[in-house]
């Protein structure tokens, strides 16, 4: 009878192990900080508009030559993987570099991996306050082609608009697949 118990706690805590996040937790979860900015919609960008969705957020710059694109490129292979599910995922791209990273620019290199990518700029002052929110440092490089040292992770954001996990540079989009689909199914 004991075994049998036994058997029945692992068999418990083994599917409780699969349903872990693969990004790093929040525990608890904490409201995700609002803001507005000018979004690469044509409208004002606001996360909490975004509640009742899955929301992926990052920080980068347009120019970006590494770093940048290869997360917004592993991005869109979520959208693409999670099918008819990602009609409930926004992803939310904020800039780091409001010089050259206008509402239009955003749209027009986000539209290159997801037409439903939003990006967001503003002001200088408007930006550092939502890094400071988030944490996210951002440095401009000395050089002419102008670049930023920027933190690179992506906040995963529940339907009820928590920070719930924080997924480091270099996941593939199965580890996001898995993550996202953990939070769908979150009512």
């Amino acid at each position: 009878m004991n075994r049998l118990i036994a058997l029945f706690l692992l068999c418990i805590a083994s599917a409780h192990a699969e349903e872990a996040l693969k990004a790093g937790t929040f525990d608890p979860p904490r409201a995700a900080p609002d803001f507005t900015l000018s979004g690469s919609n044509g409208s004002d960008l606001k996360l909490s508009a975004y509640r009742g969705k899955v929301v992926l957020l990052g920080f980068g710059f347009t120019n970006c030559q590494a770093v940048c694109p290869i997360t917004l490129g592993t991005l869109a292979q979520v959208q693409k993987k999670l099918g008819d599910e990602a009609r409930d995922l926004q992803v939310v791209y904020i800039t780091v570099d409001p010089e050259r990273d206008d509402a239009a620019h955003l749209k027009t290199y986000l539209s290159h991996f997801n037409s439903s990518f939003v990006g967001g700029t503003g002001t200088d002052a408007q930006l550092a306050a939502v890094r400071k929110d988030y944490g996210i440092a951002a440095e401009k490089v000395a050089g002419p082609d102008g670049s930023y040292n920027h933190s690179s992770f992506i906040y995963l954001i529940d339907r009820a608009g928590r920070l719930r996990a924080l997924m480091p540079f270099g996941h593939v989009a199965d580890d996001y697949v898995h993550d996202v689909r953990i939070l769908l199914a979150e009512q």
